[in-house]
């Protein structure tokens, strides 16, 4: 499947908005993103920052139309048949496909 998407730019020195195109999607992904790490979770260790980017995005694309319940649902939905040993999860083992 051929996706092609289109790019725009924003320079914010003459302008924030202009039509559909702005960096207001971004910019509140990583508000949120910063939000949790110094909020919720207050002893972030680098070595798992993928996986809070990661339960980010889950939440910023499930966001519209969902509450927190029905993220939930489906997170736990698509974990069926998966398994994430201790070792696995702080890093002393590696992870199989």
């Amino acid at each position: 499947m051929d996706i092609r998407y289109v790019h725009e730019q924003v320079n914010h020195a003459n302008e924030y908005v202009r039509g559909q195109v702005s960096t207001q999607a971004i910019e509140n992904f990583w508000s949120c993103l910063k939000r949790t790490l110094t909020g919720t979770y207050v002893a972030v260790e680098a070595f798992h920052m993928d996986k809070y980017l990661a339960e980010q995005c889950y939440r910023f694309n499930n966001r519209i139309n969902m509450n927190d319940g029905d993220r939930f649902t489906k997170a736990l939905s698509q974990v069926g048949g998966k398994r994430l040993t201790w070792n696995e999860l702080i890093g002393k083992e590696a992870i199989s496909a």
